[in-house]
């Protein structure tokens, strides 16, 4: 393509809907249909120019043009109550359920990584020694020691939020860094491994494993599986980038990062749960089971949520995707 000819031939057309934009409001009818007409064919010299002869400062304006002219068209949608539902009973459960090929091994690997790291610092009294020295390890473990008081630091309402924070911040980070090839969700797993199994070594070593298990379990249940969920898309998204599959790379990468997308803001919420446990229950005077049948109850309960749920959504055709209507558009439209 000769970008210059290509431009000359069609200038006159990306004028005429700029000018027709800048007076939307007072349009005739005919006006308004030409507008509509400019706008497919302002769309598809956009396309052509993105695949054959990208220029960045063309496609920039072209871009913009388009979208204000979308804009126009279509009107401005405003989010509703029907979507936060609809977000919550079919788009989020369905793109929790689409990923449990990836989410689910990523657990079952990570904790066995986790366990298999307890047993080896629990085992070997060098390795303790290699944590921190033997005093330390002492204040670390003995009752009412660092370990347990950690939960009850701060005042319950304040924990919870700095445990949210970095808990979302963690999940965020694997769904974003996984576009990188999936390297740097393998590191964020590893270390938050690596901490648990570093307690739970040294709580063993100590004699004071259901001590650990009960501190843990009510919050980390929920809390480890967002994080699997979140690593395990990413994880996937990193695939995506390698293989695309029958789609193209382009089109794979915009489809998955926008059900990655709603996946955040769904992981969020969970984590608002457990961080709610970990701030409120896992620290409170209840009994070591109940505290643990309050973690139960909510994992079983998020796990019914996307197996029924989500499950459901996605034998109706439900991906976790942007309805299509809010979707740009992947088909050139005829000029």
């Amino acid at each position: 393509m000769d970008l210059d000819v290509f431009v000359s031939a069609h200038r006159a057309e990306w004028d005429r809907l700029d000018a027709l934009l800048r007076r939307r409001r007072r349009l005739t009818g005919a006006e308004v249909d030409e507008l509509v007409a400019l706008y497919q064919r302002t769309a598809t010299h956009l396309s052509l120019i993105q695949s054959s002869a990208p220029d960045p400062q063309l496609t920039g304006r072209l871009s913009q043009l388009v979208a204000r002219a979308r804009s126009a068209v279509t009107g401005t949608r405003r989010a509703s109550w029907r979507d936060v539902t609809r977000f919550l009973t079919h788009g989020f459960p369905a793109a929790v359920y689409r990923s449990r090929h990836w989410w689910v091994p990523t657990a079952l690997i990570s904790t066995t990584v986790a366990v298999l790291l307890g047993w080896w610092i629990g085992t070997h009294p060098e390795v303790q020694s290699s944590v921190a020295a033997p005093d330390e390890l002492r204040a670390l473990t003995r009752p009412g020691g660092e370990y347990e008081t950690y939960y009850s630091s701060h005042p319950a309402a304040s924990f919870a939020a700095q445990v949210w924070t970095n808990n979302a911040q963690a999940a965020a980070m694997c769904l974003v860094l996984g576009v990188f090839l999936c390297f740097p969700v393998v590191l964020i797993l590893f270390q938050n491994m690596l901490n648990v199994g570093v307690g739970l070594g040294l709580m063993s070593s100590a004699g004071r494993l259901d001590t650990f298990l009960g501190l843990i379990l009510p919050h980390g249940l929920l809390e480890l599986t967002a994080v699997f969920v979140a690593a395990g898309t990413g994880l996937r998204l990193g695939w995506t980038v390698i293989d695309p599959g029958p789609r193209s790379r382009r089109t794979a990468l915009a489809e998955e990062g926008r059900a990655a997308l709603g996946m955040a803001i769904g992981l969020a919420l969970v984590l608002f749960v457990s961080g709610a446990v970990e701030g409120f229950v896992t620290p409170s005077g209840l009994p070591t089971w109940a505290r643990i049948s309050i973690g139960v109850i909510a994992e079983l309960a998020f796990l019914a949520y996307v197996y029924v749920l989500g499950g459901r959504a996605v034998r109706t055709g439900e991906t976790g995707d942007l309805e299509e209507v809010e979707r740009s558009a992947s088909v050139p439209t005829a000029a």
